[in-house]
């Protein structure tokens, strides 16, 4: 493959993590061109990117963890919130961009029931309920995945609603 690759390091979804070492490892390949980190695992990440220096970019793959993935040199985040509000998972990013981490932690953690709702079941679930609820033409779930509960979707929209999005 010529194209450029990103790697995804989500053990909730695979049931394995990448090492430090494999990261290392996979870093030296020309086409791979960064990682999108949702392990949580912030002492993993620290070991990564110390071994892989410029080698490999890392992105966020948490919304809830942009700020302190950021703050270790990541390159941003591959985001869910961003479906959603895309001004503020600009604006938390470009805050650390700009080295004012105290605002984005500030702005992260205002939003941070926000980001909650959109986890609330398996992704890509809530979030394309929450892009519905804002008139968002997303098209319909595919089996395996289905409807949330009501109970979510009444979790969605008003989380929606106190974080100033318009339904």
């Amino acid at each position: 493959c010529d194209l450029p690759i990103v790697l995804y390091n989500v053990p909730s979804r695979t049931g394995v993590c990448f090492t430090a070492d494999t990261l290392y490892e996979l870093s030296k390949h020309p086409n791979i061109n960064g990682l999108k980190a949702a392990s949580g695992n912030f002492s993993l990440l620290a070991e990564a990117m110390a071994k892989c220096g410029d080698n490999l970019n890392v992105w966020s793959g948490n919304d809830d963890q942009i700020v302190p993935l950021m703050s270790l040199g990541g390159k941003g985040v591959i985001s869910v919130l961003s479906n959603v509000a895309p001004q503020v998972a600009h604006d938390i990013t470009q805050l650390c961009f700009d080295n004012r981490y105290p605002e984005a932690a500030k702005l992260q953690l205002q939003y941070h029931d926000l980001i909650d709702s959109l986890f609330c079941e398996v992704n890509p679930i809530p979030v394309k309920k929450a892009m519905e609820l804002l008139g968002w033409k997303v098209g319909g779930l595919r089996l395996p995945l289905v409807e949330p509960s009501e109970e979510h979707i009444a979790y969605i929209k008003r989380e929606l609603e106190n974080a100033g999005c318009k339904i």
